[in-house]
């Protein structure tokens, strides 16, 4: 299930215009989202992102995964852990219990023998 978001975000263009425009976040995740955004920019680069309810962090611009029609998909990732922690206003798995899935998604589940009675 892919989770998205309306945010706000500014920075620096690859002309190195500044700007603050609406975007839309998909993918979001405890450490960041890809932002879908009609603006070049700058892979290695620092934006702001802003959220519907004010709260505003630091994210900075890892890949750009798509540039179709005008509109580039960039991922970025919280350069601010702690003040992205809630950034999204939804609780995600703690590293704990992604592991936990995890195996048990991959390990064999043991299964006893079942005896026949004849």
């Amino acid at each position: 299930m892919f989770l998205n978001a309306p945010v706000g975000i500014s920075g620096e263009d690859r002309l190195k215009c500044s700007f603050t425009m609406p975007a839309k976040a998909i993918g979001l995740n405890k450490h960041g989202a890809a932002i879908q955004i009609s603006r070049d920019l700058v892979v290695g680069s620092v934006v702001r992102l802003k959220n519907q309810r004010g709260v505003q962090v630091s994210a900075r611009v890892v890949a750009q995964l798509t540039a179709t029609q005008g509109i580039s998909t960039y991922g970025v990732e919280f350069a601010e852990e702690e003040k992205a922690s809630n950034f999204w206003g939804i609780s995600f798995p703690s590293n704990s219990d992604e592991r936990l899935a995890s195996r048990s998604l991959t390990s064999p589940r043991s299964v006893a023998p079942t005896r026949r009675e004849g």
